[in-house]
């Protein structure tokens, strides 16, 4: 029995097109929307004889049109999960047919090309565009929803690292992506479905544990969804809110997310990403949210390894953003939407994080054969923000730091 578990970043492009909004805008005499996005994607998958498991976050953006003083684009994102076929025996070379099921995520928006530079003023007058959302996951990961699909074909290739048993692949990903219940991405008046669907081709590299280089034993890649809780607040912003007449974002944030992790002679490395919000009523008319993304790549070493417990340690270096939206709730449907225009606002800002990491895992073989694991995670840390990360004038460093305690469960072939 082979076994070969991969994790990989991916970038490529697709097809994506808003047809009911660009015939709008050609009625007006304008140009339609750029018809392609760019991807960048984290996945993992696992082989298992000839069967592949496997699963993907992408992250889709469209291209920017600018009309007036104002930008126009689109972007999506998608968690999705693997079942494929090998059509090749285990060798440096794959190739496998899959098929993709998972839920997403639509924002599309017409803001100022300016920025707001003072918080004060933008909270006064936050109306300079609009932002249109369907499952909105700027107000928390479980807002993802709605069905979509994907049918592809995989090849990739293993090449030795020097002086490790772990191989670099390369991989290449075609297909085709859709959206199989049509109209469950409609907002105010127009579809959106076919920003959800058409052709894409990925390529990527990741870290691959192949068989001829491994016992069972020897070393392995797993996956886990992890929930964190995050000791701090946005004490300082909330002020702003509360001067200008909005109510306070109450509460600490609390975040879902994806940990890989590879442990090889006790050496690990991985990456996770996870999502962490805040979101309430800003007044009778407004929601808002303020909301940070955060990808870590991972390197550490596994400290303790007794049967079935680890203890090890981590450091992450990687991305944050912060990302504050004042959406008002009636919004008139297209094309007097597109008329009238100012009715939200937004802010964000991104740059770079770190953080060490201690954490504790537990695994529970699951069948006879060994053929994966069950393993509990607890883990803490504090996060260190290289940026200044401010909203306007105002700095969110403060919101961006601080201590995490997170758990999680996954599987390890």
């Amino acid at each position: 029995m082979s076994k070969r578990p991969t994790f990989y970043a991916l970038l490529g492009t697709s097809g994506g097109k808003l047809n009911q909004f660009d015939q709008m805008l050609q009625a007006r005499g304008l140009s339609g929307l750029r018809n392609r996005y760019q991807t960048v994607g984290l996945g993992y998958q696992t082989r298992i004889n000839d069967f592949v498991l496997g699963m993907e976050v992408l992250h889709n953006r469209g291209g920017v049109s600018e009309l007036d003083e104002f930008r126009m684009n689109y972007r999506t994102s998608r968690a999705l999960l693997n079942v494929g076929y090998a059509f090749t025996e285990e060798s440096r070379f794959q190739l496998i047919h899959y098929m993709s099921l998972g839920v997403g995520f639509l924002n599309f928006q017409m803001l100022p090309s300016e920025r707001s530079e003072n918080l004060d003023s933008f909270l006064a007058n936050p109306a300079q565009g609009f932002i249109l959302r369907k499952k909105d996951i700027q107000k928390g990961t479980f807002n993802y929803g709605n069905f979509l699909t994907e049918i592809g074909f995989q090849l990739s290739y293993d090449f030795d690292l020097p002086g490790r048993p772990e191989a670099l692949q390369l991989i290449t990903k075609m297909g085709y992506s859709f959206s199989p219940i049509q109209g469950k991405w409609n907002m105010h008046g127009i579809s959106f479905d076919n920003a959800q669907s058409g052709a894409f081709i990925r390529v990527g590299a990741g870290i691959s544990l192949a068989d001829r280089n491994f016992f069972y034993k020897d070393a392995s890649i797993g996956v886990s969804l992890i929930r964190g809780f995050h000791f701090t607040n946005a004490k300082a912003f909330n002020a702003k809110l509360e001067d200008a007449g909005l109510n306070p974002l109450t509460g600490s944030p609390s975040n879902w997310g994806l940990r890989i992790l590879g442990n090889t002679d006790r050496l690990l490395y991985g990456a996770e990403l996870y999502n962490l919000a805040l979101s309430g009523k800003a007044n009778a008319e407004r929601n808002h949210s303020l909301n940070s993304l955060r990808i870590y790549g991972n390197m550490g070493y596994n400290l303790i390894e007794y049967r079935n417990i680890g203890i090890g340690a981590l450091a992450g270096l990687g991305f944050g953003n912060i990302r504050y939206s004042l959406l008002k709730e009636a919004k008139p449907d297209f094309p007097e939407l597109f008329e009238q225009r100012e009715f939200d606002g937004y802010l964000k800002n991104n740059g770079l994080m770190m953080k060490p990491e201690v954490f504790v895992d537990y695994a529970i073989p699951m069948t006879k054969r060994k053929l994966f694991k069950l393993v509990f995670t607890a883990a803490a840390g504090y996060e260190i923000p290289l940026a200044n990360y401010k909203l306007g004038d105002q700095s969110m460093a403060s919101f961006m730091s601080g201590s995490y305690l997170s758990f999680g469960v996954g599987v390890r072939p």
